[in-house]
């Protein structure tokens, strides 16, 4: 795993604050949904950044979308390297991030998982109960610690 390095991890807040806003102002193009920078990836040379979005509404995959993002990738390189002060405007790469899609299947995934556990239970308690409403009696279900102190009182002379 690469060494993360201090500045440009500095610097990637900085991008997503200043790419959010500048995706706000300089971007007018109406096909554009409302999107979230979730999170920048910087190269230690900060000359290239990977900046991963989330639409607010409809797929994250859509293939227009991107489009628009790599036209305007190359229009908002100037004012963020002036906004950041950096001596060379780094290459900015849009991609959709899939970490929370990945997140919200695994929450699914254990969702189902404790709901078919539940389910099976369910058929476990009722198994379990169907003795003792035969008319079958088990001590252990059945005891009652105030009873059995009652009947050690009985006994003492």
């Amino acid at each position: 795993m690469p060494r993360e390095v201090p500045r440009a991890r500095r610097i990637a807040e900085q991008v997503q604050r200043v790419l959010s806003q500048l995706l706000l102002r300089e971007v007018r193009d109406p096909r554009l949904k409302p999107m979230t920078v979730t999170h920048v990836k910087v190269s230690p040379d900060l000359t290239h950044m990977w900046v991963m979005y989330t639409l607010l509404s409809g797929d994250a995959h859509d293939e227009l979308q991107q489009e628009i993002l790599d036209e305007a990738a190359v229009y908002l390189r100037g004012p963020l390297g002036r906004a950041l002060k950096l001596r060379l405007a780094p290459q900015l790469h849009f991609a959709p991030d899939e970490e929370l899609e990945r997140g919200n299947r695994l929450d699914d995934l254990i969702g189902q998982a404790v709901r078919d556990d539940q389910a099976r239970h369910v058929d476990d308690v009722a198994a379990d109960a169907a003795p003792a409403a035969a008319g079958e009696d088990d001590d252990l279900a059945h005891y009652d610690s105030d009873l059995d102190d009652a009947a050690d009182d009985d006994a003492r002379p």
